[in-house]
């Protein structure tokens, strides 16, 4: 062993020690060199002087105790003097007894706070032999402050004997551990060469050149920006040193998000997760706060270490009123000591350094603390949301899932900081009302009497506050509800015009959370104006009081109780915030308790095997299931089925059968009741309504597995995506928009069967893939993918198409919930029954098919083709605009916010309080007069109470009036944005708007921007008073003022745009969250929740550093500008005391200290709450930004109304149309011009994509014609508001969809019709049955998106709508796309019979929907290729001709 190693090795053996034969140092000098310099022996010898000591103390005690109790009288021994003699003169302390008990009880707090710190760092043996170490060095000093105290009581002129030979020895091994910690750096500094790395540890094994390579580029890749905090010294974290980096780039030029260092490894969101998993309470222990219970489990040792740092500041703030009355005495000539003014300015520099460093590291730890809890919730809130089953998962909804995330995480992280105050506020009142006895003697009981009853006060209104609160936050879930659930469907809602109607239900749910908001404001600022005038007038009472009692006031006391008030001021007023953020908490607690107990899916349900070697692929025994978690109605009763490895599987049925049932049995979806479901290998999922992500074609096609390009180009051909994508500007690196709303239908369809196909799974489960393609596209689709690519996997195929039946290896029939038969095609035809009833009505629609494919045409005359010509009538504006136009904010924001809010008020409160301290000033102590000085100071305490009620009721009513026009300014914008707004937008960025942004609005900005305005009135009050009567501190006022006024730009540069960078990178985390949930059985199908949850990881720790080095920027302002504060203090104090009392009178020094001591705290606070209010504006800018939304068209244009009944006859005419989504993109629709005849029916075919749904959206004016008119029984539409167009029209969309509520609520959204008209429209689109069966009939539950309603049910529920409305003209795009053969030849003969009529333009891609149409029109890639009748159509070699015989014979040629 190196002969230098005795000084860092943390080992208390000898065995470092040498040899004398081998050593060249001598063995003696090595022993002692151990022994008095290594770590381990030297605390070893500091911890045995300790014992020693206090084994000394305690025989001295045990002696007395027993002597005093043994019965034995000695009348003169000394064993009856107490430990420390008496002296019968009267005590007196000075300076240095003060410094000798402020330093002990200070290192003993320094010691409980280190060993705290090594407890929790690490659990290695040496760290806990340290730990152990410090925790004797805390006893023992707290042992010698109590001995010290002990003195005083017994007048003791010297210390004990054995204290001041503790104390010499201490100094000694103290002097050693300095020495060796000087030898250890210089040793360990010759080691470090130029870099300061030390290298330790095994030799690594040999790696190869590569290998090598790669690790050495990797940590430099990853950690290169890693946060500064993580590798900071003691020294640099106290002081936030390490932060100076990022401030001074953020100052020099504005901060980009790559700028921003990531978060140190410990805080990072993966560690938290794991934490809280590891933490979470077992089954057994029957916990009833979970969330509770693990949250202090976790984090514990952080709130143990807050709570400590609270204890400090609350030591230290009362130094400084202590020492007003010493320094009063110094100014008045009274010294005990010519140093005494020296030691006096000493202590007081020290306690507000102490004070100042406390604060902040407090603020810093909390607010940390916070973070990590809000980390720490989120991915575990992630991580539940994708394993709640589906009854769980509608009981929350998505929008009320959101809410924890945003509103009940960001509640309990912002509770940490007031947390302590719960306890701290109660002990400080209590020390202060101990030094005001102290003072004022039995007067302080009214001091007493005061603050209980304020505290009764508070209690009952927290109680109050805390109903009002979750009243509040209930209406706000509801509320954020249903404007999710209006951004998700906002093109069915403009389809129906039905934007009235969302913005009374959610403008009815704001007046409602707006009445809880205004009941829990007006109480809050009850609260506000009794506990701000607390101060003020229990000092005047207490005061009163003293005088009643004949106590003699002078200029010291007054001042020292005054300090002693204004230090009770700030935690008074912040404790109803404490006990409000409290109550919330609990709330938010109590919520996340109950969803993350929500019931989960149980993995046991299907027998997974790994492989897929056995001969059964697919199994499911007896089985019976619902969807409903307890006592739910069984959905599958007696399910047998067995689908071997390889087998091509159909399941078909008619509406609501339980086919899409089928499948998320077999996946583990559905609670199963009893029986078995066996599944091998790997499964993918394609579901029916389909889902894709926020990202570009060929993320959602790989799905987080590698790329192989030659496997991707394949899939890209077999599921026909090929000519998609050549169309498309960016191929296959184009965005999808939020819910896939910039592609149709059958191009989300076939994506997401490119991306089951890409993952290469054993068993694929297909939920109708070819409802939403055309007959072309899915005939290629079963031969080329299902037949092709997948023919050695096992399937699973739920559709209607009768025609693939053939080529299936088994058919699987559905009726109400049960397989009612099973087997081959045709012997499946000669049983009859169910299957024989669904291929008669596919045969009897083929008929037509084949009767339009093989008949001559008749010779009707051909409609004539308007002539082509560009229209220049300029009516037809463009609606679409740029989203992103007023990004750019406006500074005027945040002005107009101030002028709405309080400024005369507190003019007027400035000037009057100025005057109040001027009056209390002039009270000089040789002309003291009690009974004036009383009176004064109860009229400047009636006049602040009034002053205060004044400003928290203008404060309250001119925020809620504010937020309320925020709110509806937001809401009328999103309203009445154009289509192209949400194209573009993610709904988690309005969303955010609507909560977040519009909490702040609410709550936050108002209730903040009274305080900042307050303490700028306070503290220019300060320096009036203190440049009035200590003038000469003005010459230090000026530098401070101007330090603080840089810092602040300094610290504001950066501070506003991480800010803004916290909004920008929270949006991504809660859209993601949304859209997991929307596709969680897609994600749980493919067993990608792992990936997932990264990718939460990865956006929650992306907006959490902002969040972490947003609030490190506030404590490092905060604690240079408190510093700063304290230094001038000190600076003017010494000024005061040390200047003539002609140019400062001794009790103007009390009145600017008293003043003074506050200086620092309230400077800070301006600064910082001026900030925040600024960095809040930000949720202003965000919200006026959405405010300003570039219209669409308006609703109604009062002087060009059409007619009562337009459109009367329903002849339609279209003029050289053109379209274009956005201005610099392609043409969609290229020049259409036709005419289209009243009552006539047109069937419009095309393959997907060709521009067929775009020519319904421009009908509907979602999407502005770029060039010629649309003309509808002799009117222009584009001359028309939106909304006397659109609800003229009826339509049923390519999408089903329903909104969260009734049956009757989906039908009939407006309420306008009568029971008898909605049965009788049920009866006719085939639900009535269906509907009858629920109890609660009209009234039964439709939940969010209608997951209790098949697909198919939506589908006729929308027709009911339609049948409801009885429009002259009527759109349907794919309206039977995702029901069976037989109710589609049912609805078809409904619309034939109730819009007989009526003009339909009829989308659709079953051939047999659009024979029996007047005429048919074939849109390919944006032109009208044929417009013509079907029968002429098939005379010639058409394309529609080529359709329809490809679809006649397709089922022969798979």
């Amino acid at each position: 062993m190196s002969s230098a190693t005795w000084i860092t090795t943390l080992s208390c053996s000898s065995s470092v020690i040498e040899s004398s034969k081998e050593a060249s140092v001598p063995v003696i000098t090595q022993w002692l060199r151990f022994i008095f310099l290594a770590p381990c022996p030297q605390r070893a010898l500091f911890s045995a002087l300790d014992f020693m000591f206090l084994l000394t103390l305690l025989c001295f005690a045990v002696h007395k105790l027993y002597s005093k109790f043994s019965g034995n009288s000695h009348g003169g021994s000394d064993i009856d003097k107490p430990l420390i003699r008496r002296n019968r003169a009267v005590p007196s302390t000075n300076v240095f007894f003060k410094l000798s008990l402020a330093a002990t009880v200070l290192l003993a707090f320094c010691y409980i706070v280190i060993s705290i710190l090594v407890f929790r760092s690490n659990q290695e043996p040496w760290k806990q032999v340290d730990g152990m170490f410090w925790l004797i060095q805390a006893i023992t000093h707290s042992v010698i402050a109590i001995l010290i105290i002990h003195e005083k009581r017994f007048r003791s002129i010297n210390h004990p004997l054995s204290l001041r030979i503790y104390w010499i020895a201490n100094f000694i091994i103290v002097f050693l551990f300095a020495a060796s910690g000087i030898i250890r750096m210089v040793y360990v500094g010759t080691n470090q060469g130029s870099t300061g790395i030390t290298l330790s540890g095994e030799p690594e094994p040999a790696v190869d050149e590569e290998e090598e390579t790669k690790l050495l580029c990797e940590p430099l890749l990853s950690k290169s920006n890693t946060s500064a905090f993580a590798s900071a010294s003691i020294v640099s974290k106290a002081f936030w040193i390490w932060l100076n980096p990022l401030l001074r780039k953020g100052y020099e030029s504005p901060l980009k998000i790559e700028d921003v260092p990531t978060l140190s490894p410990e805080h990072r969101a993966e560690r938290m997760s794991g934490l809280f998993e590891v933490n979470w309470p077992k089954p057994e222990e029957k916990s009833k706060h979970p969330v509770r219970t693990t949250l202090l489990r976790c984090f514990w040792k952080e709130l143990a270490f807050t709570a400590s740092l609270a204890v400090v500041r609350l030591c230290v703030t009362y130094v400084g009123p202590i020492l007003i009355q010493s320094f009063i005495d110094y100014a008045a000539g009274k010294r005990s000591s010519p140093y005494e003014g020296y030691y006096l300015l000493l202590v007081l520099l020290v306690a507000k350094f102490v004070e100042v460093l406390s604060t902040h590291q407090f603020n810093f730890n909390t607010q940390k603390l916070g973070m990590l809890i809000r980390c720490t919730l989120i991915t575990s809130l992630y991580k539940k949301g994708l394993r709640l089953t589906c009854s769980a998962r509608q009981a929350h909804g998505v929008g009320q899932i959101v809410n924890h995330m945003t509103v009940d995480v960001q509640q309990l992280s912002d509770m940490m900081f007031q947390l302590h105050s719960i306890w701290s506020t109660p002990v400080q009142v209590c020390v202060a009302l101990v030094l005001l006895y102290r003072y004022l003697g039995a007067s302080v009981v009214t001091s007493f009497l005061g603050l209980l009853s304020v505290l009764v006060f508070v209690v009952i209104e927290t109680k109050r506050n805390k109903r009002f609160q979750f009243d509040l936050m209930k209406n706000r879930d509801l509320r954020m509800k249903a404007t999710n659930e209006m951004l998700n469907y906002m093109r069915v809602i403009r389809f129906q015009a039905w934007e009235e109607h969302f913005n009374k239900r959610i403008q009815s749910f704001r007046e409602t959370e707006f009445g809880w908001l205004c009941k829990f404001l007006y109480s809050f600022a009850c609260t506000l104006i009794v506990l701000w005038s607390t101060p003020v007038l229990v000092s005047t009472l207490t005061f009163g009081t003293a005088l009643l009692f004949g106590v003699r006031l002078n200029a010291g006391l007054v001042f020292t109780a005054t300090s002693i008030f204004k230090i009770l001021q700030e935690p008074i007023r912040t404790f109803p915030q404490s006990l409000i953020s409290l109550s919330q908490a609990m709330i938010s607690l109590e919520r996340l308790d109950r969803f993350m107990m929500s019931k989960e899916l149980a993995d046991s349900s299907v027998e997974r095997q790994e492989g897929c070697d056995g001969r059964v692929a697919v199994e499911i025994k007896d089985g019976s299931f619902s969807w409903d978690d307890e006592n739910g109605e069984l959905v599958l009763k007696n399910i047998n089925l067995e689908i071997k490895k390889g087998e091509l599987a159909a399941i078909v049925g008619t509406v609501g059968s339980g086919k899409s049932s089928v499948l998320a049995s077999v996946l583990g979806e559905m609670h199963k009741i009893s029986g078995k479901v066996k599944l091998c290998g790997t499964t993918a999922y394609v579901a029916q309504s389909s889902w894709t992500q926020n990202g570009t074609i060929e993320d959602n096609i790989l799905f987080g597995s590698p790329m192989n390009r030659e496997k991707y180009r394949e899939v890209i051909r077999v599921c026909c995506l090929e000519k998609d994508l050549e169309m498309m500007e960016f191929g296959d690196q184009t965005e999808i928009g939020e819910r896939g709303i910039n592609l149709s239908g059958g191009q989300k369809q076939r994506i997401q069967l490119a991306r089951a196909v890409y993952q290469d799974c054993d068993t694929y489960l297909l939920d109708d893939v070819f409802s939403a393609v055309d007959a072309h596209t899915g005939s290629d689709i079963f031969k080329e993918c299902v037949r092709g690519i997948l023919k050695e996997k096992t399937i699973l195929l739920v559709t209607h198409q009768v025609d693939f039946l053939h080529n299936v290896d088994l058919i699987l029939v559905m009726r109400d919930g049960m397989i009612t038969q099973s087997g081959k095609y045709n012997d499946l035809l000669d049983s009859g029954m169910d299957f024989g009833a669904l291929v008669a009505a596919h045969e009897s629609a083929m008929e037509l098919v084949q009767a339009g494919n093989t008949m001559p045409g008749e010779n009707s005359p051909r409609i004539s083709k308007s002539p082509r010509g560009v229209s220049n009538i300029g009516e037809a504006a463009n609606g679409e605009h740029n989203s992103q136009d007023d990004s750019k904010s406006d500074k005027g924001d945040s002005r107009l916010i101030k002028d709405e809010r309080g400024r005369p008020v507190k003019s007027v409160c400035m000037c009057i309080k100025c005057t109040a301290l001027r009056l209390l000033a002039a009270e000089r102590a040789p002309s003291f007069n009690p009974s004036r000085f009383i009176s004064v100071y109860g009229i400047i305490a009636a006049v602040s109470v009034v002053l205060i009620a004044i400003r928290a009721f203008f404060i309250t009513v001119m925020g809620l009036k504010t937020a309320q026009i925020f709110f509806s300014q937001i809401l009328q914008s999103i309203l009445h944005a154009p289509m192209s707004f949400f194209d573009t937008t993610p709904s988690g960025r309005i969303l955010n708007r609507a909560s977040t942004d519009q909490t702040n609005v609410d709550i936050f900005i108002p209730f903040i921007m009274g305080i900042a305005i307050s303490m700028y009135v306070t503290l220019l009050s300060i320096f009036i008073i203190t440049c009035q009567y200590a003038w000469p501190t003005i010459f230090l006022i000026i530098p401070l003022g101007w330090l603080n006024y840089w810092y602040r730009g300094y610290y504001l540069a950066t501070s506003r745009e991480l800010t803004r960078l916290d909004s920008i990178t929270n949006a991504p985390v809660i859209h993601h969250f949304s859209e997991s949930i929307s596709g969680v059985m897609t994600i749980r199908a493919f067993r990608k929740e792992d990936m997932f949850c990264q990718e939460n990881i990865n956006g929650v720790n992306s907006s959490l550093r902002m969040n972490f080095h947003n609030f490190s920027s506030n404590e490092w302002l905060g604690f240079r500008l408190e510093l700063f504060g304290s230094i001038v203090l000190c600076l003017s104090t010494m000024f005061m005391i040390f200047l003539p009392s002609s140019i400062v009178r001794p009790e103007n020094v009390g009145l600017s200290l008293s003043y003074g001591l506050s200086l620092n705290g309230v400077l800070f606070w301006a600064i910082y709450m001026s900030c925040f209010v600024e960095n809040r504006m930000v949720s202003v800018e965000r919200i006026k930004q959405f405010s300003r939304i570039q219209p669409e068209a308006a609703w109604h244009i009062q002087d060009r109304l059409p007619p009562p009944n337009w459109p009367a006859h329903g002849n339609v005419e279209l003029k050289d149309l053109q379209v274009r989504y956005r201005p610099s993109t392609p043409l969609v629709l290229k020049g259409i011009t036709l005419s289209i005849n009243g009552g006539e029916k047109i069937g419009v075919v095309g393959r997907t994509g060709s521009g067929k749904s775009t020519l319904i959206q421009v009908f509907f004016r979602l999407v502005e014609p770029t060039g010629g008119k649309i003309i509808i029984d002799g009117i222009d539409i584009c001359m028309l508001g939106l909304h006397d167009l659109r609800s003229r029209f009826g339509i049923i969309p390519q999408e089903p969809v329903l909104f969260e509520g009734t049956v009757r609520s989906n039908i009939d959204p407006v309420g306008q019709f009568s029971d008898e008209e909605i049965w009788k429209s049920l009866e006719r689109c085939q639900l009535k049955d269906v509907v009858t069966s629920k109890p609660d009939k009209l009234d039964s539950l439709v939940v969010d998106n209608g997951d209790n309603w098949s697909v198919g049910q939506r589908q006729l529920l929308c027709l009911g709508r339609v049948m409801l409305k009885r429009s002259r003209l009527l759109f349907m795009d794919e309206a039977t796309a995702s029901v069976d053969s037989q109710t589609d030849a049912i609805i078809q003969k409904i619309i034939r019979e109730d819009f007989a009529a009526c003009t339909i333009i009829s989308i659709a891609h079953r051939i047999p929907t659009v024979m029996d149409c007047d005429r048919v029109l074939v849109v390919d890639a944006g032109k009208a290729k044929e417009f013509d009748k079907p029968s002429r159509l098939l005379e010639r070699p058409t394309l529609f001709a080529a359709l329809v015989k490809e679809y006649a014979n397709r089922s022969s040629g798979l």
